[in-house]
């Protein structure tokens, strides 16, 4: 008699093409250990093969698998995937020797109120995506703000107002740019908390849960930064972004004290790498509006093109109030999957990187830390700058220093003539 083999089914956490043609694509996914434990107790004990298969996976010849448990994730492993499937065997000592990364308890005050905003300018079919998935989520009580950022067209608008789900509000904010944009989603908020999350991005259904956890984890703390993995990679320049970036690396959850300097971030409080990314994060509101918001001189859509979160993840620190980093909040993020896109991208950052220290150098109590840092870390200044340099050009970040200067330049000038 052949026993029916027990079966395990993965589903990508973003559809893709049914088919990749380039062999370096990486199926992304997530498994949940309790389900891989039970069904490994379930072979041991029967003697039945566990059939584990990967939807959509033609053309995939790896797969890389967030470990979950309820509330908490436990690292991100890679396997190889033979005829749309995976080993099982391999997978549950992989699963097994899964370290933590991150949790979110139950002890999560969740009589917190929360506005999600999401800022898009353009992108109707990503939207739609990104607000089901906010939709969807476990947390009870919140509110979605969409921000329709100087539109070309009424299709974001359209779709916003035509949602059936009463939680959705749209704003509209003429001027370009993304600070801008989430200064408008901030006024508009109603929420404790204001969550942002990117419109190419994808949230996991616990995201706001883990992300409210991370309030808990010292007396003021004024932000909360989430890890933004890649949510699929099959296409080279996707796969390079996700080598430059650092976005999903974190390891713990973690926080950041400007009175505790963290031992093994040297460049602290410069090190904003370390502290997550715009793509998803949280800020007390009270907070960010006692800080003023965000900075309109900097971000996507200004001359600068990008350093408005860094911006405000070190001013949130100046101010004295603790920045968490939560990796358990989880927003599954589309890279962009062109050489053209990835180079345009990657100057963006390193021009919003240059403006952030030009603003940084004109403050004379913050250019007179950083050079503080300058002396006393020398070293690990120059081995993180030459690490940059790989993924930066330095050209860019001078250039973007030389727009920031314009771009106060010209807010000046427009004061004076009013």
């Amino acid at each position: 008699m052949i026993s029916t083999p027990l079966r395990l089914e993965l589903s990508p956490v973003l559809t893709p093409p049914a088919h990749t043609t380039w062999p370096g694509s990486v199926w992304i996914g997530e498994v949940w250990r309790d389900r891989v434990e039970a069904l490994h107790h379930d072979s041991e004990t029967t003697g039945q093969p566990v059939c584990c298969r990967l939807n959509n996976a033609d053309g995939y010849g790896r797969a890389r698998l967030l470990v979950r448990s309820p509330g908490r994730i436990h690292g991100f492993i890679d396997l190889e995937i033979s005829n749309g499937e995976l080993d099982f065997a391999d997978l549950a000592q992989h699963v097994a020797r899964a370290v933590d990364a991150g949790s979110a308890e139950d002890s999560a005050r969740r009589s917190r109120t929360v506005t999600v905003v999401i800022c898009t300018r353009d992108r109707p079919q990503l939207l739609a995506t990104a607000l089901d998935a906010v939709l969807a989520l476990d947390y009870p009580d919140f509110d979605v703000v969409v921000v329709d950022n100087a539109s070309a067209t009424s299709e974001t608008r359209d779709h916003v107002q035509g949602h059936a789900d009463p939680r959705v509000r749209l704003v509209c904010e003429p001027n370009p740019g993304v600070a801008r944009a989430r200064n408008t989603g901030l006024r508009a908020a109603t929420g404790d908390i204001v969550a942002f999350v990117d419109d190419d991005a994808v949230v996991d259904r616990y995201w706001l849960t883990a992300l409210m956890a991370g309030f808990d984890r010292a007396g003021s703390v004024g932000c909360v930064s989430g890890l933004v993995p890649a949510g699929e990679i099959r296409t080279p320049a996707q796969a390079e972004f996700e080598r430059r970036v650092n976005w999903s690396t974190a390891s713990a959850a973690r926080v950041f004290d400007w009175n505790s300097p963290p031992q093994d971030v040297p460049l602290f409080p410069f090190a904003v790498g370390e502290y997550g990314t715009g793509a998803n994060f949280a800020l007390d509101r009270e907070t960010a509006l006692q800080l003023g918001g965000f900075d309109p001189h900097l971000g996507a859509g200004a001359p600068t093109c990008g350093g408005e979160d860094l911006d405000i993840f070190f001013r949130v620190l100046r101010s004295g109030h603790q920045l968490v980093l939560e990796p358990a909040a989880v927003a599954w993020h589309r890279h962009r999957d062109s050489d053209a896109s990835l180079e345009d991208q990657m100057r963006g950052y390193g021009m919003g990187l240059g403006a952030w220290l030009a603003k940084i150098a004109g403050n004379p109590a913050t250019a007179a830390l950083a050079a503080k840092v300058v002396v006393t870390r020398g070293p690990a200044l120059r081995r993180h700058l030459g690490t940059e340099s790989h993924a930066i050009a330095p050209t860019m970040m001078m250039r973007g220093a030389w727009e920031y200067g314009r771009a106060r330049l010209r807010t000046r000038r427009e004061l004076a003539r009013t």
